[in-house]
């Protein structure tokens, strides 16, 4: 299955801003309480807003003008309430809306964190992991921060545009008309450039994602950089990444404020439309100085909201880009999924029937293998590099599923087994350990539910029965050794024995060891062959090697190449094979 996922310009809709919004409306679902406080705070704060102008026209026409200052300090007292009360509804919206903005961030990064758990490996192997970072990390701070501060701030200007425009038609309905012309001709600009902003602002998080994915590739492999001198390579390849994320975002930082100078444009003309036409009034005895200046004031109320409207457009933007990019990864299913399947009487512990491979865009990797594993004996897979090895290790641990054929665990259709149940079963080790930040004691333990929770004397005393505890003297406090999760501080062999640990811990039936002992010193890969030998007889291992020195004792080897699992017989035989093979290829 291809999981690759879609890098195309996906800002091609031109929906509207309440599509927009209609779209964000699930991730509320568990927030409408606080939504419905923050909402009521919000309406207070804009009918206090729309208050103070009456009242301020009020004190300048009946009290002012005809030189009642005590009027004007009682008026004043009511607008100082009024502000008092505007100043707390606004906190509490503030508040109220942090809380829910953190919460969506928490929850939606959970989400996909999980589901990027559920996805199989192939996924992985598609797509770059610092893009996913930038996903899980860049792209929810976006709609954290509409939630948050965006969101509010745009119902609440709402609320201030739709009451001001009707008081400004109900006061007057002529200079409100004048007043609202500039406001109906940026409002169609906006529409139009809305597409644009969008696909801008979803091009700066795209060049971000790739940004962070050569951030990522460049540390990940920072030896292997500094070994071969290539630090140049890496600084061009971080350059060019920079340069484009650069173009990105400066062409995003333009899309998003494109409509400040319009909307503050609109203001103006609006204000000098009032005052202009507002003077005449006056002078024609159809309005009074304090109305006048209530009828600007309800201008600056209409007008300053919207220029906001400008900044909460792009963060709507920006927002519905990263929610684009987000759901891409959340709508993706897993085709890894447990299937019901019936066992079927086999005395092999692993059996492919018919068994064919290949990975996404690419040639058959394997092509109608068939062959069986018997309980208790040990398997050697061997071949020429790129001949299918670790492809035949990973389908027999279900990291793929086969294209076609099917892979048998104890003569069930290994797609039958939950993950649990497959993960007690099959043990893999790999050629590169990889270990997690904790103790040597969290690492061996790892994923294995029979010690989670228990003390460690359950553990020694396991360790000592299976003949594993002296391996402990190897790292300087035992379980209690600290492990970082690249495991500088620890040589590969340290590291490959907490990997073989881990895998004896579980006693598997079957055993894969993909190079295991490749790159380690005699001394550990004794030590290792030494905890082979502890194994139960009824574990059957499947060892893929180059080194012929290590399948010795290998009941029966397979030669893996072009698609092809050939029985090699004798080690003569494997020899011949693994030249010829090796000079075919």
């Amino acid at each position: 299955m291809n999981y690759k996922l879609n890098t195309k310009d996906a800002s091609e809709s031109k929906e509207s801003i309440w599509t927009g919004l209609a779209r964000l409306l699930p991730l509320m679902a568990d927030e409408w309480r606080n939504i419905g406080i923050a909402f009521s705070a919000i309406a207070v704060t804009s009918a206090m807003a729309l208050t103070a102008p009456f009242i301020i026209g009020h004190i300048v026409d009946q009290f002012i003008s005809k030189g009642d200052y005590t009027g004007v300090l009682t008026w004043s007292g009511l607008l100082l309430i009024v502000f008092l009360v505007q100043l707390v509804s606004s906190y509490t919206q503030t508040r109220t809306m942090g809380g829910v903005g953190r919460r969506i961030l928490f929850n939606l990064r959970n989400a996909i964190f999980t589901k990027l758990q559920e996805l199989p490996v192939a996924f992985f192997n598609q797509n770059r992991s610092g893009d996913l970072i930038s996903r899980i990390n860049n792209d929810t701070d976006k709609l954290n921060q509409f939630f948050a501060q965006a969101l509010m701030q745009f119902l609440g200007n709402a609320f201030l545009i739709v009451g001001a425009g009707i008081l400004l038609l109900v006061l007057n309905i002529k200079l409100g008309a004048a007043a609202l012309v500039p406001a109906v001709l940026v409002l169609i600009a906006t529409q139009l450039q809305s597409p644009w902003v969008k696909r801008a602002s979803f091009k700066s998080l795209q060049t971000l994602g790739g940004l962070s994915g050569e951030v990522q590739e460049s540390l990940a492999n920072f030896k292997v950089i500094v070994a071969f001198n290539r630090l140049d390579y890496f600084r061009q390849k971080f350059a060019v990444a920079n340069d484009v994320n650069y173009s990105a975002s400066v062409s995003a930082g333009v899309a998003s404020n494109i409509f400040l100078p319009l909307y503050g444009l609109a203001a103006t003309l609006g204000t000098l439309i009032v005052l202009g036409y507002g003077i005449m009034l006056i002078d024609a005895g159809d309005m009074t100085t304090g109305l006048l200046i209530g009828f600007l004031l309800y201008v600056t109320n209409f007008y300053n909201p919207l220029r906001q409207l400008a900044s909460i457009w792009s963060s709507l933007q920006l927002a519905l880009a990263g929610l684009d990019r987000i759901s891409e990864v959340l709508a993706l299913q897993s085709d890894m999924v447990v299937v019901p399947s019936e066992a079927v009487v086999s005395d092999a512990v692993m059996a492919f029937e018919n068994v064919s491979f290949r990975y996404p865009d690419g040639k058959d990797v394997l092509s109608g293998i068939t062959f069986a594993l018997e309980r208790g004996k040990t398997y050697a897979l061997i071949g020429p590099t790129g001949g299918g090895k670790t492809t035949t290790a990973s389908l027999m641990a279900r990291l793929y599923d086969p294209s076609s054929g099917t892979v048998r665990l104890e003569g069930r259709d290994i797609r039958g087994y939950t993950p649990e149940e497959r993960a007690a079963k099959i043990g893999f080790i790999l050629q590169e350990p990889f270990l997690f930040t904790g103790t040597v004691r969290d690492n061996i333990i790892y994923g294995n539910p029979t010690y989670v929770g228990k003390p460690d004397a359950v553990l020694v005393e396991t360790l000592e029965s299976a003949g594993l505890h002296s391996l402990l003297s190897r790292f300087e406090a035992g379980l209690d050794t600290s492990v970082s999760s690249s495991g500088d501080a620890m040589s590969l062999g340290q590291k490959q024995l907490i990997a073989f640990i881990r895998a004896a811990l579980r006693n598997p039936e079957l055993l894969i060891l993909d190079e295991a002992t490749a790159n380690i010193d005699t001394v550990t890969e004794q030590l290792l062959e030494d905890i082979l030998k502890r194994l139960p007889a009824s574990t059957t291992k499947v060892i893929i090697a180059h080194r012929l020195n290590t399948i010795d004792n290998a009941d029966a080897i397979f030669f893996v190449n072009a698609g092809t699992v050939t029985l090699a017989g004798s080690m003569e035989s494997a020899v011949d094979m693994l030249l010829n093979g090796t000079m075919q290829s």
